[in-house]
């Protein structure tokens, strides 16, 4: 499977973005979160991606952070919620937008999306309420604690959107060492968004 494409953006049309990598161009299906990220840079075009492959074809999906991909993971296995639907939400509102209305029961905030009726919202909220909250959980009171994340969550906490900071420490981390400190890694991240 496919998991995420670096490389360069070379166009994109309504919620279609062409990424060339290595060469080879990548049609890919993106939320509007991921679709502002890549026109950012788009010389360094970056997405986690998800392959549906199914009997008339196979379609990549693009997405600004992990949480994002892991979420529309955990709606298309959602009865009555297939990928286009999935991609819609995803750019209406944010993975943390989604985990509050869920762990909350509002019915209301998810039926705003545009195509998702109330029957839907329902049972989107039933049947990953656990799945939700037990990411919420993991994600402010532990889960893997590591220098990347915790550079994250600081730039987060100082009023960066999730996406673009994971992104941006992602690139930072590459130019650091393996072992490097979470302090360097928000330096390096807070100087590549300044730039």
């Amino acid at each position: 499977m496919i998991g995420r494409l670096r490389g360069k953006l070379l166009e994109i049309n309504e919620a279609v973005a062409l990424i060339d990598v290595a060469g080879v161009g990548y049609e890919v299906e993106v939320t509007a979160g991921a679709a502002a990220s890549l026109a950012a840079k788009p010389e360094q075009a970056l997405v986690f991606t998800h392959l549906a492959a199914r009997d008339d074809g196979q379609t990549l999906f693009g997405f600004a952070s992990v949480a994002e991909r892991d979420l529309f993971r955990s709606l298309v296995r959602v009865s009555g919620v297939g990928p286009k639907l999935g991609l819609a939400l995803l750019s209406a509102v944010t993975p943390d937008q989604f985990a509050a209305a869920v762990a909350g029961g509002d019915v209301a905030a998810i039926t705003r999306v545009p195509g998702i009726g109330k029957k839907t919202a329902s049972r989107l909220v039933m049947e990953l309420r656990d799945k939700v909250d037990a990411s919420a959980v993991a994600k402010t009171v532990g889960g893997e604690r590591t220098p990347a994340r915790e550079a994250v969550l600081a730039l987060v906490a100082l009023g960066y959107r999730e996406n673009v900071a994971a992104q941006v420490v992602g690139e930072a981390a590459e130019g650091t060492a393996k072992d490097g400190a979470v302090e360097d890694l928000i330096r390096a991240a807070l100087r590549r968004m300044a730039a």
